[in-house]
């Protein structure tokens, strides 16, 4: 295999990737929950035989994919390799061992191919729910969030653990999506293993692992080459944002070296009595993605991103927490380690830094719908892109995970609440040389005839997205219940015919908004991205109002 020209390379490298792609349509064409099927809150990887990750699906979630090879390292510790056989499969949602919180389940199976243990293909998904108090960010302990399930067995040699899957079933609320989706896992698993013993069958290929070293070293070498091109030296930022009961800071040093990278978090706040703490392993997968972002993006994903970066944290932080710490909206903080690396490194990589985004924003609702069946959904929704060097910011993007938002009529066929409006946010967006993305504005209706209660983990209410090199910050997220406003962490209970608006957070700007194109700013009134009021405040530019009579 070290002959393999890189062409020969490059094919079997995309046929892989496919081969993801193909295990996640699985995933998601038998999956129960719109989590799955309508937003895509999920990761597929395939490894080789020494757990190597060589491929992700094209549509997967950083923090699935960056905390899949040490939920497998965890695994295997817990069922050595030489254990397992065919028709095996493996389970846990452990947050200190999968991904962060217990919502989320990795489901693994190995692959074997003529009697031979050959790699393991791996799905994360989000759980529609997993008991406790739901999806919040209310809970004091992780014992109050829900069903926390060690590494098990879920099937050996292909025989299900029944009495594992009615544990499940009797502790969740939706069971029979709770279940179907577990078992879309174990499908798209046992699809994933069929496609790799063919691909291996068509090439004439008995072992997995030099393809895998190849990609890997590749991907190394890449990541470590555009590394060097960073000056070599310590860079620090610190940011504050939005805790429970008051500011959270979040800090980091990013030192830079001979192409490899240490991040090191020490100054951030302690672990707090709210289910916003974030274990280390989704602290790492986010510092990973970030440094990605900046460096090599267009590559796809696996083992070698990972292995020129170190990351630390002090125990007992609010990115190292401890047991038994809650961390049901880990999310909530870890989805900051973006911002505040990019932050970090601005002025060494002014061509490629970021404003701050406005930030995905998933809101949980559980009750009762019409006809009355029990409902758990996650409404996702997103704020503005941040504005980049020449570019400016997307409206409501999702940042910096890539979950979709449930379509307004599959949302209002599923749970009986009505989507009342959504529109984009004039003015939002920050204003700059490049203009951050707009939010938008969301009215929820409860149309259920029940009482509903809707979980809330949002940022950006205090602290808005910042803007970079004399960009102007967004516009921050805000929520009301019934006109009145709420506070962007916590749980709510809606009414039957509540109804409740968020205004999404506004994308930052990059650069001097006096620098604007003066074409550009007509054009954002003609779309009515700004108001007039807004390009005179902002731009100074009175005379760029829309000439084309809108």
């Amino acid at each position: 295999m070290e002959t393999l020209d890189a062409i020969g390379l490059g094919i079997m490298w995309d046929r892989l990737i496919s081969i993801t792609d193909e295990i996640q349509l699985a995933l998601v064409r038998t999956s129960f929950s719109t989590t799955v099927r309508e937003s895509y809150d999920l990761s597929v990887v395939v490894f080789d035989a020494d757990g190597n990750a060589m491929a992700q699906g094209s549509y997967s979630i950083p923090s699935f994919t960056g905390t899949a090879p040490q939920t497998l390292r965890h695994m295997l510790a817990r069922f050595p390799a030489d254990s397992l056989r065919p028709g095996d499969v493996i389970m846990t949602n452990d947050p200190w061992m999968g991904t962060g919180h217990l919502f989320d389940v990795s489901v693994m199976r190995p692959v074997f191919h003529r009697g031979r243990r050959i790699g393991y293909t791996m799905s994360v998904t989000h759980l529609p729910d997993i008991g406790g108090a739901g999806w919040t960010a209310t809970g004091g302990e992780v014992y109050e969030e829900g069903l926390r399930l060690p590494i098990v067995k879920l099937a050996e040699e292909g025989r299900m653990d029944q009495r594992l899957l009615e544990i499940i079933a009797t502790n969740v609320r939706t069971s029979e999506q709770v279940i179907g989706d577990i078992m879309a896992n174990v499908t798209c698993n046992e699809v994933g293993g069929r496609l790799l013993t063919e691909f291996m069958d068509e090439y004439g290929i008995d072992d997995l692992a030099p393809i895998a070293a190849r990609i890997v070293r590749q991907s190394e070498q890449a990541l470590r080459a555009e590394i060097r091109k960073i000056p070599a030296g310590r860079y620090a930022n610190a940011i504050q944002i939005e805790g429970r009961e008051g500011p959270i800071t979040l800090a980091c040093a990013v030192t830079i070296g001979d192409g490899d990278v240490a991040f090191d978090f020490a100054g951030t706040d302690p672990q707090v009595r709210a289910g916003i703490n974030v274990p280390i392993c989704y602290t790492r997968a986010m510092a990973c993605h970030a440094l990605k972002c900046l460096t090599v993006p267009m590559l796809p994903n696996n083992d070698g991103f990972g292995r020129p970066v170190t990351v630390e944290a002090p125990a007992g932080c609010i990115l190292n927490a401890q047991l038994p710490a809650a961390t049901g909206g880990r999310h909530a903080v870890g989805h900051f380690i973006n911002p505040l690396v990019f932050g970090a490194l601005a002025k060494v990589l002014p061509d490629r830094a970021q404003a701050d985004s406005g930030m995905t924003n998933p809101m949980s609702f559980t009750g009762t719908h019409r006809d009355g069946h029990p409902i758990t959904n996650i409404y996702f929704c997103a704020g503005g892109y941040g504005a980049l060097d020449g570019k400016d910011g997307h409206p409501t993007t999702p940042a910096p995970s890539n979950m979709t938002s449930v379509p307004a009529e599959v949302w209002e066929n599923l749970t009986s609440m009505r989507i009342e409006h959504k529109r984009l946010l004039p003015d939002s967006g920050g204003p700059g040389k490049n203009r951050g993305g707009l939010g938008q504005e969301i009215a929820i209706v409860n149309d259920t005839g029940h009482a509903l209660m809707v979980s809330f983990f949002a940022g950006r209410s205090d602290y808005p997205a910042r803007g970079v090199f004399g960009g102007g910050n967004g516009t921050p997220r805000r929520y009301w219940l019934n006109g009145k406003p709420i506070r962007s962490k916590g749980r709510y209970l809606l009414e039957p015919g509540d109804r409740l608006v968020t205004n999404e957070a506004g994308g930052a700007g990059f650069g001097d908004p006096r620098e604007r194109p003066r074409e550009s700013v007509r054009r954002d009134l003609e779309n009515a991205y700004v108001t007039a009021a807004g390009a005179a405040r902002d731009y100074g530019w009175p005379e760029a109002a829309p000439t084309t009579g809108r």
